[in-house]
């Protein structure tokens, strides 16, 4: 195997995570949801009062408008990583696969879907 064929695989590899896309694309992936919409996806980190896990971190997912050109709304997951430092948690976001992310965005879109809240 070359090199340059090793390094296309490394990028294939970390193509598969969501830090590995957020580093390999410098943008963060984008997805369409069953409800029809276009979202892109961030992490979220946020510190709490609690001193066993005082670091959380979850995901927002913005809701484009279809032609892209601003955002229209949001979705959000419930808290899904804890820790003791805000790059602990981050890291552990990161190393979500995408098709667990796109899962997480299947779940918020039922959630707001069931709840009848409009983002």
């Amino acid at each position: 195997m070359s090199d340059k064929s090793e390094a296309e695989t490394q990028d294939s590899m970390e193509d598969l995570t969501l830090g590995g896309y957020l580093k390999t694309h410098k943008r963060p992936p984008a997805y369409e949801g069953s409800d029809g919409f276009p979202y892109t996806v961030s992490i979220e980190v946020e510190q709490t009062g609690d001193l066993r896990a005082p670091v959380v971190g979850y995901l927002v997912f913005p809701r484009w408008a279809d032609t892209g050109v601003g955002i229209v709304g949001h979705l959000e997951t419930p808290v899904m990583w804890q820790g003791a430092s805000k790059a602990e948690v981050e890291s552990a976001a990161r190393a979500s696969t995408l098709m667990d992310v796109k899962k997480m965005l299947e779940h918020a879109i039922l959630s707001d879907t069931e709840d009848g809240a409009v983002a």
